[in-house]
C-alpha cells in the first residue's frame, strides 16, 4: 500500500467523520487527490463501510459481555453461527481455535437480561457457555497497525 494511501487508511479510521477538506488539508493533498484515492480505496474493498460509534449507555444497554460457546456435541454440525444469527443483543460473532468454538460480545440492560440471553443462546445453539463481564474499556477500534511500504 503506497504511503499516502495508509496515512488516509488511517486517518479514516480514527476519525471517518471529518470532512474530506479537514482531512485533505491535515495531509496537506488537494482535496481531488483525496477524494480520488478514497473512492479508489473503496472500490479496493479496503474501506469496506463507515459507522457511526453510539454510546450504548445512552441507550440503556449498561452491561457487556464476552461469551465463550463450546458445542455440547463436537460432532454435530456446526450451524451454531446459523441459529444465534438473528439474535439482536449479539454485536459480534468470532470463530476461534481452541476449547471453545466461538466467541460472541453481548450488550444488555441489566444482569437480568444477560442471564436470559445466556440461556436464550444455549437452547438455541446446544452450546455451554462461559462468560466474562466487561468492567470498563481501556480502548477500542484503534486503526490497525499498517506496514510501511518496503522498497526493494
Amino acid at each position: 500500500m503506497e504511503s499516502l494511501d495508509r496515512k488516509i487508511v488511517l486517518a479514516l479510521a480514527s476519525d471517518s467523520q471529518q470532512s474530506l477538506a479537514d482531512l485533505a488539508a491535515q495531509l496537506e493533498i488537494p482535496i481531488s487527490t483525496l477524494h480520488q484515492r478514497v473512492k479508489r480505496l473503496e472500490s479496493r474493498g479496503v474501506i469496506t463501510g463507515y459507522q457511526a460509534k453510539l454510546d450504548k449507555r445512552l441507550l440503556g444497554l449498561k452491561l457487556s459481555a464476552l461469551v465463550s460457546l463450546t458445542p455440547i456435541d463436537p460432532a454435530a454440525p456446526d450451524d451454531i453461527v446459523e441459529k444465534i444469527w438473528d439474535i439482536d443483543e449479539i454485536e459480534y460473532c468470532w470463530s476461534i481455535a481452541g476449547t471453545e468454538s466461538y466467541i460472541v460480545k453481548v450488550s444488555v440492560s441489566e444482569p437480568e437480561a444477560l442471564e436470559e440471553l445466556l440461556a436464550r443462546i444455549r437452547s438455541r445453539a446446544n452450546v455451554s457457555t462461559r462468560t466474562s463481564v466487561i468492567l470498563s474499556t481501556a480502548f477500542e477500534s484503534r486503526p490497525p497497525a499498517i506496514a510501511e511500504e518496503q522498497s526493494e
